[in-house]
């Protein structure tokens, strides 16, 4: 493995690294939070590419922590669909997956429906306005990285008072596992602009009693994304034969270019 793997560079423009002096002294919880959210980063801007190998020594070595952190956190990012553990080989970062996008988004759909029939009786004045408010926030929000945060805090404000902390926390999960195929489809024209309209008008069947029609909207609108995500990751990559969501594995040699500090082009790319 060459030195630009070992140094593992997760911050951009940042030659000497994540300041490693306090994860030394952080709790172990703390420690393997801060790997995965740093694994995590560089895996939403490319840095790391699906593929790429994530060395449990090369991660251990540039966070100056003990293995034991790093493994917990290749667990929590495999349990996200973040990464792909595998025995005897090791950790590298998770293909995309048109099949997977589309059972989330299936499975979400379902979940969510039954979410939502069961909270809406329950909704009072302080959880709707709870709710405008998050809706509102998101539909201000152009950043996408918040955006994402944003568009999973409304949607599980309209899904708290069903009372069902199982049901919720399986959502949950989906929302955390299904978060890179939400990223693909944020650079697609117009997606903001759809999704904002759709929230909103969710926001009236559920101010409205209105079980029926949010059913049926959220369906809908689970089921068209996770569709749409499978015709995309199934598209042939722009000048290429291989499908815009099948990758190659990559080895060692190449982790120096996946791993160097990407370069900005002007001001972050948002969703419209």
């Amino acid at each position: 493995m060459d030195d630009a793997t070992n140094r593992f560079p997760l911050e951009a423009g940042a030659d000497e690294g994540l300041p490693l002096a306090a994860v030394a002294v952080a709790p172990r919880t703390s420690a393997s939070r801060m790997v995965a959210d740093a694994l995590r980063a560089a895996i939403v801007d490319g840095r790391l590419r699906p593929g790429a190998p994530l060395r449990q020594d090369a991660v251990a070595r540039h966070f100056s922590v003990s293995a034991i952190p790093v493994r917990e956190a290749l667990r929590q990012l495999e349990s996200e669909g973040w990464a792909k553990v595998e025995m005897h080989k090791g950790a590298t970062v998770a293909p995309l997956s048109a099949d997977e996008a589309r059972e989330i988004y299936e499975i979400r759909a379902a979940l969510e429906a039954l979410a939502l029939t069961l909270a809406i009786p329950n909704h009072t004045e302080a959880t709707l306005s709870e709710a405008q408010a998050l809706y509102e926030a998101a539909e201000r929000e152009r950043d996408s990285e918040q955006y994402v945060a944003r568009n999973e805090a409304f949607h599980m404000s309209l899904y708290a008072p069903a009372a069902r902390p199982q049901l919720i926390e399986m959502i949950a999960t989906l929302h955390r596992r299904g978060e890179r195929y939400l990223r693909v489809k944020l650079g697609l024209p117009d997606h903001k602009r759809v999704s904002d309209r759709e929230h909103g008008q969710l926001m009236e069947y559920v101010r409205g009693q209105r079980i029926d029609a949010a059913r049926k909207l959220i369906t809908d609108h689970l089921l068209g994304t996770g569709e749409l995500l499978y015709r995309l990751l199934n598209e042939p990559a722009p000048g290429s034969r291989t499908p815009a969501g099948k990758h190659r594995n990559v080895d060692d040699s190449e982790s120096a270019a996946m791993l160097a500090p990407k370069k900005r082009r002007g001001a972050r790319r948002t969703p419209d």
